[in-house]
């Protein structure tokens, strides 16, 4: 499936369509991804800031999907651990953005080489169009390559 093509179907998947969230980029070559998240009536917590709920799920699939699509078929991919920090209120649209790179997926490759497991933590901000930060969260992804070594 092409990065495009999933963008739409996650743009209206219910877990992001009802909670007013919209992925705005996927890169063609799968290396990154650019989210929103509009503040409205009903995406709001008891004080009349995002929910942090929201602000997580924005945030949740990403580096998974990612992965799975650079890294290839040979390797397994799962989302392992999660943890988000609030720092400020989101009283607006705030962005996420993911970006891997060649650095990262070589390590993965290295790490999995002889197929052992490896867990590794994924950083994303959530910010303000303005950068003021909102939350921090952290991704581990579970990988592991399918059919045992690499091959020289």
């Amino acid at each position: 499936m092409k990065p495009s093509r999933l963008r739409h179907i996650m743009n209206l998947w219910p877990p992001f369509l009802f909670s007013g969230i919209r992925v705005l980029e996927l890169g063609a070559d799968w290396r990154s991804a650019r989210v929103a998240l509009r503040r409205r009536w009903y995406n709001g917590n008891y004080v009349g800031v995002h929910f942090g709920g929201s602000l997580f799920a924005m945030t949740d699939p990403f580096w998974m999907l990612l992965l799975m699509h650079c890294l290839g078929r040979d390797y397994t991919v799962w989302d392992k651990a999660a943890e988000i920090e609030f720092v400020a209120p989101g009283r607006e649209t705030v962005y996420a953005e993911f970006r891997i790179d060649e650095i990262l997926l070589d390590a993965i490759r290295a790490q999995t080489g002889s197929g052992d497991k490896y867990l590794h933590w994924l950083p994303v901000e959530v910010r303000t169009a303005n950068g003021e930060l909102v939350a921090r969260v952290r991704k581990q992804v579970y990988v592991k390559r399918k059919r045992g070594p690499a091959s020289a």
